[in-house]
């Protein structure tokens, strides 16, 4: 099985090309490949696989070539990946399989468009932030509040007055499966400065991860509805890195670095 590993601000992912969707992909075995200690270690697997071959997703043969047929490191299906759609843009035009500059992939999630500039970064298209009311979770005994927002994967957004530096994230943090019943990525942020925030993140399948771009963008959803704004350009600095958020009355924007740093053969 022939592999690449590569990241966006440090949220890591192993890539496997199969064009025709041929690989038998287990969540047992998407957990062995994101292993820290016996795989290959990573928070989740882009499985690139051509749309028109991919039932879930082959009505948007039309538009987007390619399926980013995205896992979490327990083996669950996911709906998007912003951090994962950036690695998988970078991964088609380096391979030779998308021309540079701007093209459609296909999610779960609908598709999504991406453009790779010059400088390096990757951005992506990740659709309108649905405000779906207000829920609460529990870490470290202490209870926040924050937004229910469909980012086409549920997020809950919680702005603390608690520096989430200091926050014990090694377990699940608590949430109401009435509201969340498939699970919730949850984010604390603080907002540090004008259309700035800093944020960390447990992603539902996979735990605390160095970032999340479909959370970067409900941080800063949270962190506008707090200003009393909806749009705006926010800066989201997460363990990994910076990412860009840009929101509109139309549709969000996510904008950051995506790098591929090995490929190999797995052994067994």
């Amino acid at each position: 099985m022939r592999f690449l590993k590569g990241h966006g601000t440090e949220n890591d992912f192993v890539i496997l090309p199969d064009p025709d969707d041929e690989l038998e992909l287990s969540a047992a075995l998407v957990a062995r490949l994101c292993d820290r200690r016996a795989g290959l270690g990573a928070d989740g697997v882009l499985h690139v696989v051509r749309t028109k071959a991919a039932p879930e997703v082959a009505a948007q043969a039309g538009v987007a070539e390619w399926f980013m047929d995205y896992r979490n490191a327990d083996g669950s299906q996911a709906e998007m990946c912003g951090n994962g759609a950036r690695v998988f843009a970078r991964y088609l035009v380096q391979a030779g399989l998308a021309e540079p500059g701007e093209f459609a992939i296909a999610t779960r999630g609908g598709p999504r468009r991406v453009r790779l500039a010059e400088s390096g970064e990757v951005t992506v298209e990740m659709g309108l932030p649905r405000i779906l009311g207000e829920s609460t979770t529990t870490v470290g005994g202490h209870e926040y509040t924050g937004l229910h927002i469909d980012m086409g994967n549920p997020h809950l957004a919680c702005v603390i007055g608690d520096p989430v530096v200091q926050l014990d994230l090694t377990h699940q943090p608590g949430f109401d499966p009435g509201v969340f019943p498939h699970g919730v990525n949850i984010e604390l942020l603080n907002a540090v400065g004008q259309r700035r925030a800093v944020m960390r993140v447990f992603e539902r399948g996979s735990g605390e991860t160095r970032s999340c771009g479909t959370g970067a963008v409900a941080t800063a959803v949270a962190a506008a509805h707090l200003a009393g704004e909806s749009t705006g350009r926010w800066i989201v600095e997460v363990p990994g890195g910076t990412l860009t958020v840009t929101l509109d009355a139309d549709t969000s924007y996510l904008t950051g670095p995506a790098v591929i740093i090995a490929s190999g053969v797995l052994a067994e």
